[in-house]
């Protein structure tokens, strides 16, 4: 009888053999893939290759951070919103409001803009979550209509429809300075889409992340295993709405100007097209929608400036009917497709 093999017969590392295994499946799961670097080695390269179109690069850094925020609560936690601009507007005026009078250190605005959205999401959670369905998409929508409309109601605080101005922002740790050709906020909006893409991966991958999933796919199944639905949606609610006035606010700064239409409706919808053209619920649909969103709608506004929502509205619709999950969906099941 043939010996045994030293790798047959060796335990498994102990790091390995103490962990649980739905510990370890989570930490596969976590573990980063080679792809994942791809969306950053294009945002560095675009900075050497398109130096023209820096400002422009920033623009699509913040609408991909928002796009992220949406997608947490919207893709992973199941809260069907189209208000999620009521955060991405409190945290944008939060922001603009104490710099025009004179608080005017950038990252110390992101954290009240960040704390300022971040209440918002709790207040109107409480009573947005108790809700489901359609009542639950009209409660999230009049919350957003009621902070723009509050907001124009204060046009000699807010600047109302002509918008937040006068803000000065300092130089970034006191020395960077924001140029106008957006060398400093490309790189600065880069840094902050990292971080929040950190953590919303972390997030999604966790323990935490799955009862999201869980609670999306059969609530009734998670409240019979005694989870605390309610409270882990509104922990979920309260960091996606932070994660949207860190957006706001990063806009607020690069451009220095805060209009009303941060707090609208189409800011809201658009979030949610460039999350279904790219694959909502998926971590990296946010990555691809918003510039193909972006670029596309570019386009449609050239050619035909009156009815560009239309064509929209079209491509939207051949998104929907001929690429189920988006384009990483679509990207799925054609690698399925070549494996088999």
């Amino acid at each position: 009888m043939p010996a045994p093999s030293l790798a047959a017969a060796a335990p498994p590392p102990a790091h390995d053999a103490a962990l649980p295994e739905g510990v370890r499946l989570l930490a596969r799961r976590h573990r980063l893939r080679w792809y994942e670097g791809l969306p950053w080695l294009l945002a560095i390269a675009g900075y050497f290759l398109f130096p023209d179109y820096l400002t422009l690069g920033a623009q699509v850094f913040i609408a991909i951070l928002f796009a992220l925020a949406t997608d947490l609560i919207l893709g992973y936690g199941g809260v069907i919103t189209l208000g999620q601009a009521a955060f991405f507007g409190a945290g944008a005026y939060a922001c603009g409001l104490l710099s025009a009078h004179g608080w005017t250190e950038p990252l110390s605005l992101l954290v009240v803009a960040a704390v300022a959205a971040a209440l918002v999401g709790f207040l109107s959670g409480f009573v947005v979550l108790r809700t489901a369905g359609l009542t639950q998409l009209m409660l999230t929508l009049i919350v957003a209509v009621m902070l723009q409309e509050a907001a124009n109601k204060a046009s000699p605080v807010t600047g109302g429809a002509n918008g937040l101005q006068g803000m000065v922002i300092s130089p970034i740790l006191g020395v960077f300075d924001f140029d106008l050709y957006g060398h400093v906020a490309y790189i600065y909006c880069l840094i902050l889409l990292f971080l929040g893409w950190v953590l919303i991966r972390t997030l999604v991958h966790s323990p935490f992340g799955r009862t999201l999933t869980g609670i999306r796919e059969s609530e009734a199944r998670m409240h019979a295993i005694g989870s605390p639905v309610f409270r882990r949606r509104l922990t979920a609610y309260v960091i996606s709405a932070a994660l949207c006035g860190v957006a706001g606010a990063l806009l607020a700064e690069t451009t220095t100007l805060v209009a009303l239409d941060s707090l609208s409706f189409d800011r809201s919808g658009a979030v949610v097209i460039m999350l279904i053209v790219g694959g909502l619920g998926r971590l990296y649909g946010a990555f691809i929608g918003v510039p193909i969103y972006m670029i596309a709608a570019d386009r449609f506004a050239t050619a035909d400036p009156t009815y560009w929502y239309f064509w929209i509205g079209v491509f939207l619709l051949l998104i929907v009917l001929f690429a189920r999950g988006g384009i990483i969906g679509l990207i799925e099941r054609a690698v399925r497709l070549v494996r088999k």
